[in-house]
């Protein structure tokens, strides 16, 4: 049969006739196939376009599920006014029967690397309904009507499956203050959060959603969207206390083979101000120098290099520097660690280095052993005092001064200048705020106010006054180190030998109990 065919197909190419109705043919047939071609792009193209409006939410399976409540340490309160959520979403009907209205939203709010995400995976543990995650920058795009046509396309998406949870991570990013930006008032992400005010409580009720929201942010976000009805519950996530430091760190020391000398209850009285994050991070930096010394077990020495080199950075060891600016930076450092421990609310020494970190040349480590919720009028200024120690060995040794001591002068000058015109603490200024709402002006509405709230009068005597309370504390750091200034010598020759000094080798330095010079 093949060889048939293929002598008709030899007898008829030799026909004038065929050879044009072939050319012909040939060209129908691609023009047919290029028509389809064509249809076919345009269909993907609208198809993209159509997917482009769409929801970038994503759902949550069982097997994402694997954190929860028990996950979640330091967070007591937190997690119990979740739990209330979490118990509506299961066990709605004795809720409706004492009258009581589920939430419509629950916005977490805190500093970063407190557990807000955390606490948001840990509800779609426990709830056992789907639970939709989103970043509020997923909403916001370049062109126009996308970001509200993808709150239209979650919400829509959120019906159809619930009860539910829809989180949106960062909100602030969408939810920002109206009339703020430089467009006007049509801008896309306005347009953007006026859709999730209409989803969140407008006329079409989305019963049985509930939005749970996080943010460092609070104070930028628009009012419409705090309000009851949008956001009913607020829950603060804040740094947590030494108990909750304790627990977090048992948490994540779970995975981690730890050496008999680590104290977790020790670790947690000193990492006063740590978040849960910072805390992880701790201990993560600890089994990588166990790793790298190809050990399975962290020890303390583990944890105390990577207190160094959470809470200042990684020591430049090969970074050259001449013999003088080593002797510099040691009476630098040796000034500010004398004010740390004369100065009665100040924190213990920790360590002391004159090996380079980031910028600086060397580094003073306190080490605070308290929580502490208020500052008070008298540890601000041995703030500002201890600031200044660095420059004052400086003077008192050599006779002269160096840049070394900038970002020691403009915390001082920021914090004196905080209590003069944000906490009230000048008698001159008196009870007054002077600090404005908000120093970011590109933040918001505050554009237009950008200039100063008081008069000239007004700021000569804020400046008469910072300068007041730095000359002070110039003196008073000037008093104490003279009167310390044996121990000056000999903490800044320790350091130049041993580069780096622990606590009990620099209070070993005084002889005997300190009472302070003022």
């Amino acid at each position: 049969m093949i060889i048939i065919f293929i002598a008709v197909i030899i007898w008829a190419s030799s026909q004038p006739w065929f050879m044009e109705s072939l050319f012909q043919g040939a060209l129908i047939m691609i023009g047919i196939v290029f028509f389809f071609y064509l249809m076919n792009r345009a269909q993907m193209g609208a198809g993209r376009m159509a997917d482009f409006g769409k929801s970038r939410a994503y759902l949550s399976t069982n097997s994402d599920k694997k954190i929860n409540f028990n996950s979640v340490a330091g967070l007591v309160e937190e997690k119990d006014e979740l739990t209330e959520v979490v118990d509506f979403l299961k066990n709605p009907k004795k809720y409706i029967q004492a009258g009581a209205r589920i939430p419509k939203g629950v916005l977490l709010v805190g500093p970063p690397g407190t557990g807000k995400t955390l606490l948001a995976k840990a509800v779609a543990g426990e709830a056992k309904v789907p639970f939709f995650s989103i970043s509020g920058s997923d909403f916001v795009e370049m062109f126009v009507g996308v970001g509200a046509s993808r709150v239209r396309d979650l919400f829509e998406t959120a019906k159809r499956h619930r009860p539910c949870i829809v989180f949106i991570d960062e909100i602030d990013a969408v939810a920002r203050h109206r009339g703020s930006g430089m467009g006007g008032g049509h801008d896309e992400r306005e347009q953007t959060l006026n859709q999730l005010l209409v989803e969140m409580d407008g006329f079409k009720a989305n019963e049985g959603i509930i939005v749970l929201a996080a943010t460092n942010r609070v104070d930028i976000l628009d009012r419409a969207i705090l309000r009851p009805g949008r956001f009913d519950r607020k829950i603060i996530v804040e740094i947590p206390d030494v108990k909750g430091r304790e627990e977090i760190l048992k948490v994540y020391a779970r995975d981690k083979k730890l050496s008999e000398d680590i104290d977790l209850s020790q670790i947690a009285r000193t990492t006063a101000g740590f978040s849960g994050a910072d805390l992880e991070n701790l201990l993560n930096e600890s089994a990588i120098l166990a790793a790298k010394d190809d050990r399975v077990f962290l020890t303390q020495g583990d944890i105390h290099q990577a207190f160094i080199k959470v809470g200042i950075g990684t020591e430049k060891k090969s970074k050259v520097m001449s013999e003088k600016e080593k002797r510099i930076t040691a009476y630098h450092e040796a000034g500010h660690a004398i004010l740390f421990h004369v100065l009665p609310d100040m924190e213990p020494v920790y360590r002391v280095s004159i090996i380079p970190t980031g910028l600086a040349g060397g580094y003073t480590m306190p080490l605070p052993e308290k929580d502490e919720s208020y500052m008070t009028k008298g540890k601000m200024l041995q703030e500002i005092t201890v600031s200044l120690g660095g420059r004052v060995a400086e003077e008192l040794e050599f006779g002269d001064i160096t840049t070394g001591a900038s970002q020691d002068i403009k915390q001082a000058t920021q914090l004196a200048k905080s209590m003069v015109t944000k906490y009230g603490m000048s008698e001159e200024v008196g009870l007054i705020n002077y600090a404005g709402d908000n120093d970011e002006v590109y933040l918001g509405r505050d554009l237009v106010h950008a200039s100063r709230a008081y008069g000239e009068s007004m700021a000569a005597i804020i400046d008469k006054e910072v300068k007041r309370i730095i000359d002070n504390c110039y003196a008073r750091a000037r008093e104490n180190i003279l009167k310390y200034k044996d121990v000056l010598k000999s903490c800044a020759e320790m350091l130049l030998v041993k580069e780096k000094i622990s606590r009990e080798e620099f209070e070993s330095l005084f002889s005997g109990p300190v009472a302070e010079a003022i």
